[in-house]
């Protein structure tokens, strides 16, 4: 896949263009198409956590970089143009390193969490991909579709505003999916039975702050294949000749692209500005959503060499299509259009009485 080293955000500070550059040489020195051998997703995680990258927004108090949001959501971004199945792996690493960091029963699964030598995907009670009841002392259900970049990740399952499950990868069955994009995720779906000997309860925790880093991920994420789609399309089209010119000279062509342009403008900036949980939402749905258009009109401007997988504009739009699966914002915004009205969370269905 061709990688694109644009840049559709506000300016960037020293210490940002400094990561941009290192990151674009990153990626530049490897191959950027990535499927799912689980030794050359491992071999990336691990370069990328030794860069400071895979935990970089994470506080330095848990071990992290301590980097500002902005620049986090660089770093996610630059790994959406490349790899968004490791921009999405990355994302729910900091949601996980904020939850576990401030217990010492998880000290040595956040460092090792830090160095890509263990993985966490976080799931969600309110997504429709989670199943799963808590009856005594027992955890049993199933989870659709986790996409954490590992063959066998820790589950950490958010439930309210402030309590977890943390499962360990013992205690749940993992089944390989096929999908459309995301090449890398290592897709699986979990079957949990769980007892005590595996679950780690947390409570007083802030899920929402968890839940909004997720979201923001996402959001980033998308951004990154958008302006990766809408950079490729765009060169492509002022290197294409036609009738005797270059396809730019078709004003329905520029058209098109500016319209791949602002929507990439527009996906950033709301990764960017987000704050509350109502924002984070919308800037997801809105990110994975416009992600797709993008991709789609990118496409198209590539005209039939568009679905030829040299020119990687069919695998963007897979991996837009594959990401708003995976992070399934239709479940996110039943629960978050409660909190718009200033509802109380719907009753879950996790936990039940022994009873």
């Amino acid at each position: 896949m061709s990688w694109s080293s644009g840049w559709w955000g506000p300016a960037l500070t020293s210490d940002q263009s400094d990561l941009r550059a290192m990151l674009d040489a990153f990626y530049a020195a490897h191959d950027p198409v990535l499927d799912d051998d689980p030794d050359a997703v491992a071999a990336l995680v691990t370069e990328l956590a030794e860069l400071g990258v895979w935990t970089l927004g994470t506080a330095e108090s848990a071990g992290g970089g301590g980097a500002e949001r902005e620049l986090t959501a660089l770093a996610l971004e630059r790994l959406g143009r490349a790899w968004p199945a490791l921009g999405w792996a990355a994302a729910q690493a900091h949601a996980a390193i904020d939850v576990l960091a401030g217990d010492n029963r998880f000290t040595d699964l956040v460092a090792q969490i830090h160095t890509g030598q263990a993985s966490v995907a976080v799931v969600d009670t309110v997504s429709a991909h989670v199943r799963l009841t808590f009856t005594g002392n027992a955890l049993t259900g199933s989870i659709d579709r986790v996409d954490a970049a590992a063959l066998r990740p820790h589950l950490l399952v958010l439930d309210g505003s402030d309590r977890a499950l943390l499962v360990s990868s013992a205690a749940v069955t993992f089944t390989a999916l096929r999908r459309t994009g995301l090449g890398g995720a290592l897709t699986r779906a979990a079957d949990v039975e769980a007892t005590t000997d595996t679950i780690d309860e947390l409570t007083g925790i802030d899920a929402t702050s968890a839940r909004n880093r997720l979201r923001l991920g996402a959001a980033a994420v998308a951004a990154g294949i958008a302006g990766a789609a809408a950079d490729a399309a765009a060169d492509y089209a002022a290197d294409r000749h036609q009738f005797g010119d270059t396809l730019t000279a078709i004003p329905t062509v520029r058209q098109s692209l500016l319209g791949q342009a602002a929507r990439s403008i527009t996906i950033l900036g709301a990764a960017l500005t987000a704050e509350n949980p109502v924002q984070a939402l919308a800037a997801a749905q809105q990110a994975c959503d416009s992600a797709i258009q993008v991709a789609a009109d990118a496409l198209q401007s590539h005209g039939g060499y568009g679905y030829l997988t040299e020119y990687s504009a069919e695998c963007r739009l897979r991996d837009a299509v594959s990401l708003r699966a995976a992070v399934d914002t239709q479940g996110a915004a039943i629960a978050t259009a409660r909190a718009l009205v200033s509802l109380p969370p719907a009753p879950t269905a996790l936990w039940k009485d022994a009873s």
